[in-house]
Formats: structure tokens, C-alpha cells, sequence
């Protein structure tokens, strides 16, 4: 057992952290992991805490994953860890100066402070500009690891101040087999669902074990076969839509009920009471954090949906070609009739502008166009043409 177990295809990555925590001749005081969504950032800066910790059992040190800092480190619950998340469109200036508070502590129990920012690529250059001082000049024993897409993700000046480390996709068989021993999931219908996730890691876990969320997909698969006019492609785009609005929706809606109800009771107000002016303020703040959240999510869910579609004419051209390389979608038979039906109504060249409308949609939602009109215009361009 190793802290790095979960750390999957990213051999290359893992030693260069491995060689750190080993050598402290090759560790510095502020690391930048980069690699594409569901590449294991997370999991990797994670990992890296935790064997930066490591009191070792048996003599080992370095990752052992049965000491109580690895132990607690992994699960978050480390003194001396600090993940900064975000669930929002950015991440707050002033979330940002918390963490160099935290950061300039000593630390209690471990051998570092360390502090995770797995949304480093949200943070507005004002707010970045904040914690430049912070990277550069740290307390000693004070690790700061930050993870983003990309290095163009960040700005120069802090890619200049940290350690790059990059991970790659990792191959569908390696996802697999994480799903397999996490999960207990049958081995076919793990590599399906890591294929069909496109080797994202947290989307393959929740395809193999969940089969509604399998449901929710094949169903923005289907809508590319529907559109036969703009028509159709405008109601499909007001669907998709709809769809990401009522996801983000039930996947905040409980915890927004549970933040205001416990901002009412440190209030020291009951639900349904007149609030006092000078208690006004506090709510909308959180109303107002909320509704960034639920922007944010269905944001996520849109381009989640768009990512599925590209799949799907991805393996429309594999056809088209006649390429001798897997299809991304074989998790539902019916995936695979739309990507045949598609393959055989339509050419490569038309195929290759139905990608390119996507990634323009994509881009336009990132700019914040109102995911409506975005949406419309990608579908519009999905139509069968001629």
C-alpha cells in the first residue's frame, strides 16, 4: 500500500514528487501540477501532502499510506493541510489571503505546512497578484502546491515561481482497473465506462457505479441524431439547457438549505423571521455565493455535455476513416447506433465543422455568452447540411 496507489498513469509525475520528498535537494517551497481534467491533479497534490508527511511505518518513509499523516493527510483531515477548492466561478481575494494567513503558521504536527489550491486557473489577476509574495518568499517548512489545466492556465509571473510537474490522460485500462478496485465493478463495464469518460477519473467512477448518470449521457448523445432542422436544434439546445439547470439545481439545492439554515442559527434568527437590517447583508453574501455556485455548476454540466457530443463525432470520424483505433462510446448500444446512423448520413469534412461549432460553443461559454444563445448556435450548426 503507497499514498500513490490512486495516482494512476502518471508514472513520469509521480517519480519527479517521489524524488522530491526522497532528496531535499530536488524540493522547493511552491509546485504547479498540471494536466488535462480528470487527469488526477487532485488526487496527485493529495498524494504528494501526504509523503511529504510520512512518518513511515516499518522503516519506510516517503508514501507509506498506513502512518496516521498519511492516514489523515489523504483524508483531508491533516492539521497541517490545507486544501483551498472552489465550487464558484472564482476563487475570492479574499479566500486567497486566509491562505497566506494559514501559510505563515508553523507546523503543528507534521513536518510542513502545506497548502492545496486545485483551482488555481479560477483566481482573477488581482487576486493572484496577492498571493505572489506568498509563493516567493515562504515561511520555511511552508509548501504551497497549486493545480490548474495548464501552466497558460496561470500567469507567467507564477508559473516563473513554481516547480512544474505535468500529468498526461492516463490509458483507459489504468482508469479501469482504479474503478475495478475502488469500486468493485465488473471489469467490462469499468473499461467502457472509463473509455466512454475519456479517462476521467472521478466521470468513470460515477458512469460505473451510477445508472442514471449512464442515462443522463446517452440522452445528450441522442439529441445529435434528432436534430434534422433548426427547428429541432433549437429546442435541443433549450433541452440541454434545461437539463444542466435542473442538475445544478438538485446537486446545490440541498446544501444551500443546510448554509442558510446554519447562518440563521449563528445569527441567532429562526427560519421565517423578519431579518434585521444589519443582518440583511450576511445573507445576501451567502445568497449571492450560492447563486455562483449553481452558475458554476451548470456551467461544468454544459461543457460535461459538449465534451460527450465531441466524443461522439470523434468516433463518427474513427468510422468515417475507417481508423483502426477503439471507439470512445460503448457503454450503451444505443451510443453506438447513433455514432453508425451519423457515420452513415454524413461526410468527414462535415463532421470536422460539427467538432469545430463545439469547441466555438465551448469558448463562448468560458467568455460567459448566455449559455442559451451559445447552445443554439452549436446546435443550429449540428443540422444535417445539403
Amino acid at each position: 500500500m503507497s499514498v500513490w496507489d490512486d495516482v494512476v498513469g502518471q508514472d513520469a509525475a509521480v517519480a519527479v514528487l517521489r524524488q522530491a520528498v526522497a532528496d531535499p535537494r530536488s524540493m522547493t517551497h511552491a509546485w504547479l501540477l498540471t494536466g488535462p481534467p480528470g487527469s488526477g491533479r487532485s488526487v496527485a497534490a493529495r498524494a504528494f501532502a501526504a509523503a511529504l508527511q510520512c512518518s513511515g511505518t516499518d522503516g519506510e518513509a516517503g508514501g507509506c499510506g498506513r502512518c496516521r499523516q498519511c492516514t489523515t493527510t489523504l483524508a483531508g483531515s491533516h492539521p497541517d493541510l490545507t486544501v483551498a477548492a472552489t465550487d464558484q466561478v472564482t476563487i475570492r481575494i479574499d479566500e486567497v489571503r486566509d491562505l497566506i494567513g494559514t501559510a505563515s503558521r508553523t507546523p503543528s504536527m507534521g513536518r510542513f505546512r502545506v497548502i492545496v489550491v486545485e483551482d488555481a486557473d479560477r483566481m482573477l489577476e488581482r487576486t493572484t497578484n496577492v498571493l505572489l509574495k506568498a509563493i516567493e518568499e515562504p515561511p520555511p517548512h511552508t509548501v504551497w502546491v497549486l493545480c490548474a489545466p495548464s501552466p497558460q492556465d496561470v500567469l507567467p509571473t507564477i508559473r516563473s515561481r513554481t516547480r512544474a510537474v505535468a500529468l498526461r490522460v492516463p490509458p483507459p485500462e489504468a482508469v479501469a482497473e482504479l474503478v475495478v478496485r475502488r469500486d468493485g465493478v465488473e471489469a467490462d463495464l469499468a473499461l467502457a465506462a472509463a473509455r466512454a469518460a475519456q479517462s476521467h477519473v472521478g466521470l468513470a467512477r460515477r458512469l460505473a457505479r451510477d445508472p442514471e448518470a449512464r442515462r443522463r449521457r446517452s440522452a445528450v448523445l441522442s439529441v445529435a441524431r434528432r436534430i434534422r432542422g433548426v427547428g429541432d436544434a433549437v429546442l435541443a439546445a433549450g433541452e440541454l439547457v434545461e437539463v444542466a439547470k435542473a442538475e445544478a439545481t438538485s446537486s446545490t439545492q440541498e446544501r444551500d438549505a443546510v448554509e442558510r439554515a446554519e447562518l440563521l442559527r449563528a445569527l441567532g434568527v429562526g427560519d421565517g423571521d423578519t431579518l434585521p437590517p444589519r443582518l440583511r447583508s450576511q445573507v445576501k453574501q451567502l445568497e449571492d455565493d450560492q447563486k455562483r455556485r449553481a452558475t458554476r455548476r451548470q456551467r461544468d454540466v454544459l461543457d460535461r455535455s459538449m465534451v460527450d457530443l465531441l466524443s461522439l463525432y470523434r468516433d463518427v470520424l474513427v468510422l468515417q476513416l475507417g481508423a483502426d483505433v477503439d471507439l470512445v462510446n460503448g457503454l450503451d448500444p444505443g451510443d453506438l447506433a447513433v455514432v453508425r446512423a451519423l457515420a452513415a448520413d454524413s461526410t468527414p469534412e462535415q463532421t470536422v465543422r460539427r467538432m469545430d461549432a463545439i469547441g466555438v460553443a465551448r469558448e463562448r461559454l468560458e467568455g460567459n455568452v448566455a449559455p442559451l444563445l451559445a447552445l443554439e448556435a452549436m446546435a443550429i450548426a449540428l443540422r444535417p447540411q445539403g
